[in-house]
């Protein structure tokens, strides 16, 4: 980082914002993170476009999703970065949860890797939750996805109620 900021203090004013705008020509991402920033309710767009990549490669509308987690995983993690809002960051880790959830009580038990991934996810949401002060936000979803995975296999149940029992010890689960 010493040399970026080095080199950036040496820019003119002018000379920063071509220096923004190459970067924002050249790189979706950084274009996505100034849509969030700059226009109103930019964020709000963001996070629905993010949830929509996560939902059709589960669960879309017409047709077949692709089910590849990489993807899915992918658009959850980048939203991440680029959210400035505690809130929507959860939003986004829950729902991706939640569709792993419906996507396998729709089809049937999938694989390990697929339970693993969906695991870490709830378990991050579950920190992220906590540590930003957004348990009374979201401590219903966070019960019901453990409540709708009482008959998938690979112990992903089990696994879903020790977490949200240990962090939600008050809350009865079904």
């Amino acid at each position: 980082m010493p040399k970026i900021s080095k080199y950036l203090k040496s820019l003119s004013e002018e000379e920063l914002i071509d220096e923004i705008k190459k970067l924002h020509k050249l790189f979706p991402d950084v274009r996505e993170y100034y849509q969030g920033e700059l226009i109103d309710g930019g964020e709000e767009e963001l996070l629905k476009r993010y949830k929509k990549i996560i939902k059709d490669e589960f669960l879309p509308d017409r047709g077949w999703g692709d089910a590849k987690l990489s993807v899915a995983r992918k658009a959850a993690n980048d939203f991440i970065k680029l959210s400035r809002n505690n809130r929507n960051a959860a939003e986004i880790m829950i729902y991706y949860v939640e569709i792993g959830v419906k996507y396998t009580n729709a089809y049937g038990d999938i694989n390990e890797p697929f339970y693993a991934s969906m695991e870490k996810m709830y378990q991050k949401a579950v920190y992220y939750v906590i540590e930003h002060g957004l348990k009374d936000v979201f401590v219903e979803r966070l019960k019901k996805m453990v409540e709708n995975t009482e008959n998938i296999g690979w112990g992903f149940h089990d696994d879903l109620g020790d977490m949200f029992s240990e962090f939600f010890p008050n809350v009865p689960i079904r």
